[in-house]
């Protein structure tokens, strides 16, 4: 059955990350920074720092909350991450992750991408998070029926290349996004050269660059792979996985457009209401196939 192949249920506990990133409460803060940027399994950086004592999760520290200190221009070096840790912690109980679409809601609601699992005794088990979900939601045909153009979001952050490290950290924390587009512009185009995102801030605060004097041309990644709106999802997730990123830029009309699709927006597409949908859809031009193939084998043979 059609209903059957795309929602079939993933295997919800490879996306448990059980060994995250723990540290104390007393930490300098400079040392997580440096934690986090160390590579992990997988040679990943790690995204999030759960703060931890005696077993007791209390509080979580991630690449957003580097940006969004760092636009500030406060002075990092004498705090400990207990002072800038966001407390307290959404968390979903291991019993109610049964369902990935709990974890998709709280997601959405709190606007949050890491997602720490508690056992019955409010115990840290692991965290999940946005990639490692995407990573096991894999129901090829959904992915294949949608287009990019279906999930972008429309409104970038961009800005130039001779922008500084430090102006981009203050538009992501602006803004609440993680990234900033680099562009090379004209009187109407914006031509997408290079992206600067939450983890390459982390990564110059962490050897105590001076941001206000980096230039985004020297801190983007680049070259650039661009996707087209009319490129499925299924490519657009291919390309995540491939090149280990969490996000790619779109450019359509020879840079008159831009866009960006992410982990979160591919999400979308997980929704419940949004699956359901997407199989009315395709089940109703099913049935649209069958009858006119019906109807042209019950029409009398021509001479």
């Amino acid at each position: 059955m059609l209903d059957d192949a795309l929602m079939c249920s993933p295997s919800l506990e490879d996306a448990i990350d059980r060994d995250p990133l723990q540290v104390p409460p007393s930490m300098r803060l400079s040392t997580v920074m440096e934690r986090m940027n160390q590579p992990r399994p997988q040679d990943r950086r790690a995204t999030v720092a759960l703060v931890v004592e005696e077993g007791e999760l209390l509080g979580i520290f991630t690449t957003r909350d580097i940006v969004r200190l760092t636009a500030s221009g406060e002075d990092l070096s004498p705090l400990s991450v207990q002072e800038v840790m966001i407390h307290p912690v959404k968390t979903l109980a291991l019993d109610d992750f049964s369902d990935i679409f709990a974890a998709l809601f709280l997601f959405r609601r709190y606007r949050i991408r890491h997602l720490p699992i508690v056992d019955a005794h409010q115990k840290l088990v692991g965290v999940i998070s946005q990639t490692s979900l995407r990573k096991i939601l894999r129901p090829a045909n959904l992915l294949k029926m949608q287009r990019v153009a279906d999930v972008m979001t429309r409104s970038v952050i961009n800005a130039p290349s001779d922008a500084s490290v430090l102006e981009l950290a203050q538009l992501m924390a602006k803004h609440r996004v993680s990234c900033v587009v680099i562009v090379n512009q004209d009187a109407e185009r914006r031509l997408p050269v290079g992206i600067v995102t939450e983890g390459d801030i982390a990564k110059f605060q962490t050897r105590q660059a001076d941001l206000s004097m980096l230039k985004a041309e020297q801190a983007m990644s680049h070259p650039l792979f661009v996707l087209s709106p009319e490129d499925s999802l299924w490519h657009a997730h291919q390309e995540m996985s491939k090149r280990g990123v969490r996000r790619l830029v779109v450019s359509w009309n020879w840079g008159l457009g831009l866009g960006i699709v992410t982990q979160t927006s591919m999400l979308r597409v997980f929704d419940p209401m949004e699956m359901y949908s997407v199989i009315a859809t395709l089940q109703q031009t099913i049935k649209q196939l069958e009858d006119e193939k019906a109807n042209r084998w019950s029409q009398p043979p021509t001479n």
